[in-house]
């Protein structure tokens, strides 16, 4: 007779092997099967010596089976809690700030169709205009800005920025150059309109602010603007001021009564009211409006090279001043948006990085004479054209 036989059920005790006492447990038959119907549940028993489920030995009923790992389980699951809401909070404020900041965009009508405006080219084209607007200043800060506190507004500075496939090139117009301005209508409320006339291209923005003005580059250089973007002196000074200051290498001492510039050679940072000297003083320079233009374009690379640091990108204290002091006095046309502008300054960091060339519109004649006995600047025809062409096709400008 087998064990199971020897110790059948009912018998009192469970045998082992043939001759052994308490060995291993043979199979339950089916009827006894605690997963089985009417199983009859087993007590647990303890081995001496052995280790307790769940937890050391001796330890007064150990840990619950699973319980570091239901922790571990719940400090992921806090751990991805927080990054959740840490994330959530940023796409909130980012978001807040994005339509914040949107908001403030004082968009225009400038960059109007009219009969024969030239076709779009490849690439992208930013008219970008400073201007001598007083908007936003006391006439406190006229004083120590020597600014003056003549109304209306004419534009101290102009560029085209192209950004292309070839590198971008930033081109500068000097505000005396001598081009014919196309007929408009009478900014003064009048409705008459005026006759179309030869003149400095700055009388056009003097005449009918920037929807003319971008008429005029237009018809005389072929090349069509995309977006526009003016900024006034206040604003200016607040984006510099916004962004700690810009760092710039003088040749040498300026000095500057109408400006107000007192500078000596050297590297240093420009506050506001610096700045906004440096890139109006002339008298300075031999060749007056050109030599500024240089410091213009020399300024301007400066300073998008600093307003795009991660200094000044992840400091909410400065981002969000830089921010509010560019748009405040800040015009753009009612197709741009704050993307496009972070397009505009990656593309003048760019710039200043060696990723593109800065410019002048060749010049035949810097001290034209005309008609009326005025000095002015006069393009070479040729030169000037092969540079339009290549702006407007995004091809390479030519060696010269």
């Amino acid at each position: 007779m087998d064990n199971w036989q020897q110790g059948g059920p009912g018998s009192g005790r469970r045998p082992g092997p043939e001759g052994a006492t308490g060995g291993a447990e043979p199979p339950l038959p089916p009827s006894l099967n605690p997963r089985g119907r009417g199983a009859v549940p087993q007590p647990q028993r303890s081995i001496p010596g052995s280790r307790p489920p769940g937890g050391p030995v001796g330890a007064p009923g150990g840990r619950a089976p699973g319980q570091p790992a239901r922790r571990r389980r719940s400090r992921k699951r806090i751990a991805a809690y927080v990054a959740l809401g840490l994330v959530g909070a940023l796409l909130a404020t980012a978001g807040g700030t994005y339509a914040w900041a949107d908001s403030k965009l004082n968009q225009q009508n400038v960059l109007a169709d009219y009969p024969g405006r030239p076709a779009p080219g490849k690439g992208t084209n930013w008219l970008i205009v400073g201007s001598d607007s007083r908007d936003g200043l006391s006439d406190t800060q006229k004083q120590q800005l020597h600014t003056g506190s003549d109304d209306g507004k004419r534009s101290d500075s102009m560029m085209v920025l192209h950004i292309g496939d070839h590198g971008n090139t930033l081109m500068s117009i000097p505000r005396d150059s001598w081009v014919p301005i196309p007929q408009h209508l009478d900014t003064a409320g009048t409705g008459r309109t005026i006759p179309a006339t030869t003149s400095k291209i700055n009388s056009a923005f003097n005449n009918g602010g920037g929807q003319l003005l971008a008429e005029t580059v237009e018809k005389n250089t072929g090349i069509h603007i995309d977006h526009y973007a003016e900024v006034g002196f206040a604003g200016f000074v607040g984006i510099v001021d916004a962004v700690g200051g810009v760092h710039m290498c003088i040749d040498k001492d300026i000095q500057d009564q109408d400006s107000g510039l007192n500078l000596k050679a050297g590297c240093q940072t420009l506050d506001g009211q610096q700045s906004l000297a440096f890139v109006r003083q002339r008298h300075q320079m031999a060749d007056q409006d050109l030599g500024r233009m240089r410091n213009q374009q020399k300024f301007l690379a400066a300073l998008a090279h600093q307003a795009a640091t991660p200094s000044t990108l992840l400091d909410p204290f400065t981002l969000y001043p830089l921010i509010g002091s560019g748009l405040d006095t800040l015009i753009v046309d009612k197709d741009t948006g704050l993307t496009d502008l972070a397009s505009l300054f990656e593309a003048m960091r760019s710039v200043s990085g060696g990723d593109g060339k800065s410019i002048t519109i060749p010049i035949s004649n810097p001290n034209y004479r005309t008609p009326d006995g005025q000095s002015a600047v006069k393009w070479d025809p040729v030169k000037s054209k092969q540079v339009f062409d290549a702006i407007e096709n995004d091809n390479p400008l030519p060696a010269s």
